[in-house]
């Protein structure tokens, strides 16, 4: 999988309709949650479990809206419930869905500048690094896929998830992204990518 750079559409999508939990659609106010004017706090308090990329979470506090929303992109935290970005939008409407989730969330803890923060040393410690990553989502798969509660349940399958973009397809889109931060631009069929 090459790099999609979904930066574009969620200029032009942001300002609605967004998609609700109820499957519904809504016109927020220009901006949804700050994610155009994010305060410079928000980089450093991202959740690491946030995959590289433009869009990631940092002290998001959605009542676990943000999978009815986006759940190819979207899971939660263990602790509080706090989302984050498992998988950065591969297409316009995973871009709609994340504009969505982020819109519910009344702390504005998404953010879409991680263009602006991350490096490639940056990305490749990330990568380096995704086995306590692994651990964790295995751990919560095992906890929430045995549990009474439907929305845990569903969490686990995010979970899940992960663990197969973790070992799929991440590591070839990380490359494609190492390019976007290198080069300024997605790369062209035929360019050599960089290593991780």
């Amino acid at each position: 999988m090459s790099y999609w750079d979904p930066m574009p559409d969620a200029r032009e999508l942001e300002g609605g309709p967004l998609p609700d939990p109820e499957g519904g659609t809504w016109t927020p106010a220009p901006s949804p949650c700050g994610l155009w004017s994010p305060s410079p706090d928000r980089w450093e308090n991202r959740d690491w479990r946030n995959v590289p990329g433009p869009f990631y979470g940092a002290g998001t506090d959605n009542c676990w809206m943000g999978r009815e929303i986006a759940p190819a992109n979207v899971l939660y935290e263990d602790e509080w419930g706090a989302e984050f970005v498992y998988r950065q939008p591969r297409n316009r409407s995973e871009t709609l869905a994340v504009l969505g989730a982020a819109a519910q969330d009344p702390y504005g803890g998404y953010a879409c500048d991680g263009d602006d923060h991350w490096t490639p040393e940056q990305v490749r410690e990330w990568w380096r690094d995704r086995g306590r990553v692994r651990e964790w989502a295995v751990a919560l798969d095992r906890l929430w896929s045995a549990s009474r509660r439907a929305d845990e349940r569903d969490a686990a399958g995010g979970a899940r998830a992960y663990l197969a973009h973790i070992d799929g397809d991440l590591g070839p889109w990380l490359r494609g992204y190492l390019f976007r931060l290198q080069e300024g631009r997605t790369a062209r069929q035929g360019e050599t990518l960089p290593d991780l």
